[in-house]
């Protein structure tokens, strides 16, 4: 139902681009270190409830904004490390569901550029990342979907394969299965998949997702169209005039546009936007997502 943060990194997906992230074809050089701000504002007024699409006049539009911090450091020229901690809070324009607030989920990643092939103007990289993530607060992930998370603890990996040509042009794809640890309610038991569990401990399905992306990079500027799909394996539909739970399948394809400039002056310093929108879903929100922030690199090793 709301926008899934855990992604932000047992994923960490699209949203930093040429910020060298798990999903793309990019590495910080040795020495070098990648570092700012994402501000993030998601919303929505539809969603869909298992497969039927519908609104809910109680709640009316919910809105999820966050500030991510963002870094990531190149150990060496195939080494990465990339961390993220978000603030995030959610309201709803109507009703008298309490709007929540808090840090989330501190999010660590390695990323190794285990595989390159250049062949005039070029290239073909393969990448491995490893992920995990945890929640850094007491927030409840029981009341969705105003939660500001899933409260779950993750680990992920990942494979990534990123085609250059024409100097410029790249075709991008990224694949990568999360692990998500159980949940502990703040009560001793819940209904759900047709049963009740006399427990307060939820079984949380694992994720597969994909993210495709095509665009045109030069050295101070990225455009590009990108498209990620997340299949929940496992959970059952959110109930008919029911609260979203915990352990709900959720499902979407989402598709956007991502630009992103570094500046003449200040040197290192770059400012990116893009936006996405949901095409499809199953117990997840048909949002709109508008992101937008500044990154600084700082060169530690100046003639990397």
């Amino acid at each position: 139902m709301k926008k899934i943060y855990f992604l932000i990194l047992a994923g960490l997906i699209p949203v930093l681009a040429s910020a060298q992230t798990p999903t793309d074809g990019l590495m910080m050089s040795r020495g070098n270190l990648c570092t700012g701000f994402m501000y993030t504002n998601d919303q929505w007024k539809s969603y869909w409830e298992g497969t039927l699409k519908r609104e809910n006049g109680n709640i009316g539009e919910v809105t999820t904004q966050s500030l991510m911090w963002y870094g990531t450091y190149g150990i060496t020229n195939k080494i990465n490390v990339i961390a993220a901690l978000p603030y995030v809070k959610t309201e709803a324009s109507k009703g008298t569901l309490h709007s929540m607030e808090g840090i989330q989920d501190l999010a660590l990643a390695v990323k190794y550029n285990f595989y390159r092939k250049d062949f005039g103007d070029n290239s073909f990289k393969t990448f491995v990342v490893g992920s995990f993530s945890t929640p850094l607060s007491d927030y409840s992930p029981d009341f969705l979907p105003l939660s500001i998370g899933l409260a779950s603890t993750t680990a992920s990996i990942r494979l990534t394969a990123n085609y250059t040509f024409l100097k410029n042009w790249f075709l991008n794809g990224s694949a990568g299965y999360t692990f998500r640890s159980n949940v502990e309610l703040d009560r001793p038991s819940y209904y759900t998949e047709g049963q009740l569990f006399l427990t307060n401990e939820v079984d949380m399905p694992n994720v597969f997702d994909y993210f495709i992306s095509a665009g045109y990079r030069t050295g101070s500027l990225q455009a590009e169209l990108n498209l990620i799909q997340q299949n929940t394996l496992g959970g059952d539909d959110i109930r008919r005039q029911d609260m979203p739970f915990v352990s709900n399948k959720m499902n979407f394809v989402k598709g956007g546009v991502l630009v992103m400039y570094y500046l003449p002056k200040p040197q290192g310093l770059a400012v990116r936007g893009s936006a996405m929108t949901t095409l499809s879903g199953r117990n997840a929100g048909q949002s709109t997502t508008l992101m937008g922030g500044l990154l600084y690199t700082i060169k530690f090793i100046k003639n990397q």
